[in-house]
């Protein structure tokens, strides 16, 4: 008996010791050089003929936002290289998005890196997602860079609540919500009437069907602060309760699920974009509960009693 369990403290003692090494294996860092030379160099060229109009010749910005720099970092250095690839491989050109093989995307994320100041190594980025997962910009919980302070500046409400809803939040969840029954990455079927248009169809004539599913989800995101904005009242004229924490909470809530919904579509997934739209419903349900749904219109927007 004493063997065996001298024999098994010695199993434990030499796992535990290795387990340090095998937590430092299951993730890298861009500093470590995670792409070679040769392989920024392919990058380049594509990035020249396919990526330079867009995002300038410098990686600086240009109708697309700038791939270097402190605001390119403060992006993307807490999400995995694997969302970096993802948003390239997938989402671009964004003239002919999809049309990037796995090796000129891994090229172009490779001279991405290179233009960030990140070393090269001896080996290509792989362009496998599990092991893009576990490379980093930068450590977790590393502060963002510095950047000018600009002087706030506050806009007083225009519309009211209802209006807000129907005119921004209303016709963007609609756009995600049609992608539970119509893949937008698909064609019309043959013979479509126009008049039975989706809301995603008529706004995807205008932007592309997946641009569009993209936007709605950030309007979404962005737009649900606005129902934070201080003096803006219900339609029956009571106030936003903006100062109470469940209020807060909810908004906070549909944020959150706009946030979702916009990383499912860049996966360009219908059944991801599908899923997303529960967050949206259920973030929605949760404060028309409390807020909107009751017997008399004139008690919407009326905290509940303790």
């Amino acid at each position: 008996m004493k063997t065996i369990a001298f024999a098994v403290a010695i199993f434990i003692c030499v796992l535990a010791g290795s387990l340090p090494t095998r937590m430092q294996a299951q993730s890298r860092l861009a500093t470590a050089g995670v792409y070679s030379s040769g392989q920024a160099q392919r990058g380049a060229a594509d990035y020249k003929a396919r990526c330079a109009k867009c995002h300038g010749a410098q990686l600086e910005g240009l109708a697309g936002p700038p791939l270097a720099g402190a605001d390119f970092l403060n992006i993307w250095k807490s999400q995995p290289l694997s969302d970096l690839y993802g948003k390239v491989h997938i989402t671009m050109p964004l003239d002919s998005p999809g049309t990037l093989t796995p090796a000129q995307s891994t090229a172009l994320v490779a001279y991405i890196l290179q233009g960030n100041k990140f070393p090269a190594g001896g080996a290509d980025l792989p362009s496998d997602e599990p092991a893009l997962k576990l490379i980093a910009l930068a450590p977790a919980g590393t502060p963002a860079a510095p950047r000018t302070a600009a002087a706030a500046v506050s806009f007083p409400a225009v519309g009211t609540l209802n209006q807000v809803m129907r005119g921004i939040l209303f016709p963007s969840s609609n756009v995600l919500f049609d992608v539970q029954t119509q893949d937008p990455g698909a064609s019309e079927k043959a013979g479509a009437k126009a008049g039975a248009a989706t809301t995603s169809v008529r706004y995807g004539n205008v932007y592309g069907p997946w641009i569009g599913v993209d936007v709605a989800a950030i309007a979404i995101a962005e737009s649900a602060p606005l129902l934070m904005t201080p003096g803006r009242r219900c339609e029956n004229g009571k106030p936003v309760p903006v100062d109470r924490a469940d209020w807060q909470m909810y908004v906070q809530g549909l944020v959150e699920a706009g946030r979702v919904a916009y990383k499912a579509s860049q996966s360009r997934s219908q059944d991801a974009v599908s899923e997303a739209t529960n967050q949206i419903a259920d973030s929605c349900a949760n404060c028309h509960r409390v807020y909107r749904d009751v017997a008399n219109p004139a008690m919407r927007c009326t905290p509940p009693a303790p």
